[in-house]
């Protein structure tokens, strides 16, 4: 889904996101007077090249990592065991400003979880080097 996400956007380049977008909405019959759908499109306005190159290497380069991954983890190396956790635990730090910024009981759980993820993640790593129970 990200590969088709970093094309689209890259693909967008040069072309009026707004203008289609509203026809999207059209097509779909889609109530444009609709609060959540006017708050989307007029978003869409502000949409431009610079950005649309940002999502479009953005959701490229996180693509990549994933696939290098997930092709680690089905090969079984040990490295991506690791990848695994650093990637994982690169989002905590997000986490963390979006806590701060707004704290949320929703926010507040998905750090809980992902900070539980990687300490499950540690510990089985920790474990199969010989470091555990």
């Amino acid at each position: 889904m990200l590969l088709a996400v970093g094309l689209e956007a890259l693909h967008l380049i040069h072309k009026s996101v707004a203008d289609l977008a509203t026809a999207g909405a059209a097509r779909l019959h889609l109530d444009t007077d609709n609060r959540h759908i006017e708050r989307a499109l007029s978003a869409l306005l502000e949409v431009d090249d610079r950005k649309l190159r940002a999502i479009g290497a953005g959701a490229l380069s996180y693509a990549a990592l994933l696939l290098t991954e997930g092709a680690g983890l089905l090969l079984r190396k040990r490295w991506a065991e690791y990848f695994t956790v650093i990637v994982t635990g690169s989002f905590i730090p997000l986490e963390l400003y979006e806590l701060v910024r707004r704290l949320t009981v929703t926010r507040f759980i998905v750090l809980a979880v992902n900070v539980a993820i990687v300490w499950y993640l540690i510990g089985v790593l920790w474990r199969d080097r010989g470091h555990g129970p």
